[in-house]
């Protein structure tokens, strides 16, 4: 998977700590470029620190702590920058590091609500992922990550793909097999689920096989049924097609893959299908 630059913006959290861990994760596997950003919305004179790359990097075995920074990124392949954004709004900061680093992936922490605290507060994370071109790997409280802050280990075993009629599935389909490639160097199992009777066609060269994936067809509320199949086969991430907010239910309560995030037991990565 071609991934030369990742952003992960964070704000210093302990959620934000184990998507850091991800986002340095694959950075090591992609062997890229990782942009630590913080945007902190009142210009006061003091801020915390970011995370410790080579303190994380030392505790999973891969490099010291005394290590210079050329050192890691000769022996690693990765290079990581920080930046700091003061007496900006969060979202407005980060979409406008976007417009000017883009970014092949931007791994996120969420806390996105559900109602009407959705629509009055709206979410950081939900809104950057809306107007990025790039796919967004989110990780929301209590989901089970598959890369292991203490150790580095990634436990990657399988993922699940909701499909539709529009947006069409393929792009995320091949962006989850390819990432699951990424982190493992193998195969990574793929379920396929459409709630619906009919499913859509995939073709065989969304997962690169010579023919098409199976689709499991499931009926009821499409959040609720998606969630149920990914805890149903214990997936360690879903990956979803997503095309934004088609209507003004969608702006009240989220799109479907917003409302998936916020309840999902494992991290969800949002793939554009446009």
């Amino acid at each position: 998977m071609a991934i030369r630059s990742i952003l992960h913006p964070t704000d210093f959290s302990e959620l934000s700590g184990v998507a850091f861990a991800h986002a340095l994760r694959i950075a090591l596997a992609a062997r890229s470029k990782l942009h630590l950003l913080h945007v902190e919305p009142h210009n006061v004179g003091g801020t915390q620190a970011f995370p410790h790359v080579r303190q994380l990097l030392a505790q999973w075995g891969l490099a010291r702590e005394d290590d210079p920074p050329w050192v890691v990124a000769s022996r690693l392949g990765i290079e990581v920058d920080t930046t700091l954004l003061k007496g900006q709004e969060p979202t407005q900061g980060i979409l406008g590091f976007l417009r000017e680093s883009p970014s092949h992936l931007t791994v996120l922490a969420t806390r996105g609500g559900d109602g009407l605290e959705h629509w009055l507060n709206g979410s950081v994370s939900e809104i950057v992922a809306r107007h990025s071109a790039a796919p967004t790997l989110f990780i929301a409280p209590g989901a089970r990550s598959f890369v292991s802050q203490i150790t580095g280990e990634i436990k990657l075993r399988r993922a699940l793909v909701p499909i539709d009629f529009s947006p069409r599935a393929d792009k995320a389909i091949k962006t989850a097999t390819l990432l699951g490639r990424l982190l493992t160097g193998a195969e990574i199992a793929l379920h396929l689920i459409h709630i619906g009777r009919t499913a859509p066609p995939i073709s065989a060269g969304a997962t690169g096989t010579a023919r098409a994936p199976e689709v499991m067809l499931r009926s009821g509320s499409v959040v609720n049924t998606i969630i149920d199949v990914a805890i149903e086969f214990d997936v360690d991430f879903i990956g979803m097609a997503t095309a934004g907010h088609r209507n003004i239910l969608d702006v009240f309560r989220g799109s479907t893959t917003e409302r998936v995030i916020r309840h999902a037991p494992c991290p969800v990565i949002a793939i554009p299908a446009a």
